[in-house]
């Protein structure tokens, strides 16, 4: 049965197992017959062409290893099959007669062989037989010989209690790791309930502050328009009392969504810089767009941001530098993706009406939402006096991770 534990570690014998244990077993192959050639185990004294073949079977059963994570029991079945043939090829049989008789016949490669079947074999029940069986075979307990059954039982018992421990120490990191992961869903959904309830509160003040001011001018311009003396008085008036209804119509609506869990970010993408610039041409604001690249290589998430870069720009292009002209390069890249507006100086003043409004916060908010993203905002004067806007943003960010 493969076990597929580590298969996303990035150490080298993570991901090259398979390697591992092919040069496991070739180096218990040599280590076994090295020291069954130098007598230490069951090779007589005067070996004939019977100890050669055996010999060899050996070989074949040490090299078994290669295979002791997707067959642990078929390992532990070779070795053990190839003891017990060498056991009564011993006694009762006698056709092999080891140089030392007391010697443990079971090669060194027992030990990685007993590891496998509890750390690598799910069926815990099987694992337990084959190992129990295996270790009778070893220790030979129909020869009693304190020496040998305690070195066969070391053979077979020291595998498993360190396949026991490694795999109660893999599941106890398994349990920390989902523990934290809950803790940190749970530090998550918090954050969720306290912004839905910031959002709630957020929208009842702008209801009682806004609504009320903003009532207070469409009665007022209503008056105007029944006491003006004049008709373009009446008809300024009118315009400014439709201009406040629509004002309350929009803040309900934007109360509403306040109000409302919101389903995902509405902003568009770079799909939407074409608009932005349409709309800035509209305007009087003459706009060139330059794209480089593949808009596709942008993730949602800096699109969106990007988006929200661009707008804010040409906002304060239109607020600041009337009459300036508009260059708009963007280029996508596999790795990053890099938005620069520059606009020349304003062929006016700035229109106080435009550049009074506003909160004054729009480059800060914008490079607080680019941090998030783990991008760079360089917002700053030009030597031929107009202004530049350059935004350097990754090609992909997750979107969990630029959640504002």
């Amino acid at each position: 049965m493969t076990d597929d534990r580590g298969a996303c570690d990035g150490r080298w014998h993570r991901r090259h197992r398979l390697a591992v244990d092919v040069a496991v077993a070739v180096a218990f192959v040599l280590l076994d017959t090295g020291t069954t050639l130098a007598g230490g185990t069951w090779w007589p004294a005067h070996p004939g062409g019977l100890a050669w073949a055996v010999l060899g079977v050996q070989v074949l059963a040490c090299a078994s290893l290669a295979v002791r994570r997707t067959a642990p029991l078929t390992v532990v079945a070779v070795l053990g099959a190839f003891t017990l043939a060498v056991t009564l090829l011993v006694s009762p049989v006698g056709v092999l007669t080891p140089a030392h008789r007391g010697g443990v016949w079971a090669p060194l490669a027992t030990l990685p062989a007993a590891y496998g079947p509890l750390f690598y074999q799910r069926d815990r029940r099987k694992a337990y037989f084959a190992l129990a069986a295996f270790t009778l075979v070893v220790m030979r307990p129909w020869e009693p010989s304190v020496s040998n059954m305690t070195i066969g039982l070391l053979r077979t018992a020291v595998g498993p209690l360190l396949a026991l421990y490694f795999d109660t120490r893999r599941r106890l990191v398994q349990a920390l790791v989902e523990r934290a992961e809950r803790a940190e869903r749970e530090r998550h959904l918090l954050a969720e309930r306290a912004r839905a309830e910031e959002r709630a509160r957020l929208a009842g003040e702008m209801h009682d502050v806004v609504t009320h001011r903003v009532s207070l001018m469409v009665l007022q311009a209503g008056a105007l328009k029944v006491t003006a003396p004049d008709e373009p008085t009446r008809q300024a008036a009118e315009e400014l009392r439709a201009a406040g209804c629509q004002a309350l119509e929009e803040l309900r609506d934007l109360v509403g969504i306040l109000r409302t869990a919101p389903e995902g970010d509405r902003t568009p993408s770079v799909t939407g810089f074409a608009d932005l610039v349409a709309e800035s041409v509209a305007v009087g604001i003459p706009t060139e767009l330059i794209e480089e690249g593949d808009p596709a290589l942008a993730s949602p998430v800096v699109g969106r941001t990007a988006y929200r870069v661009l707008r804010e720009a040409l906002t304060n292009v239109r607020k600041h530098a009337p009459g300036a002209r508009v260059r708009v390069r963007v280029e996508y890249g596999s790795a990053q993706v890099r938005l620069t507006v520059r606009n020349t100086p304003p062929a006016g003043g700035a229109r106080s009406a435009l550049a009074g409004t506003g909160s004054g916060l729009g480059i800060a908010h914008l490079r607080r939402r680019i941090e998030l993203v783990h991008g760079t905002l360089r917002a700053e004067p030009c030597s031929d006096g107009g202004f530049s806007v350059e935004a350097t943003l990754p090609a992909f960010v997750p979107t969990t991770e630029a959640e504002v």
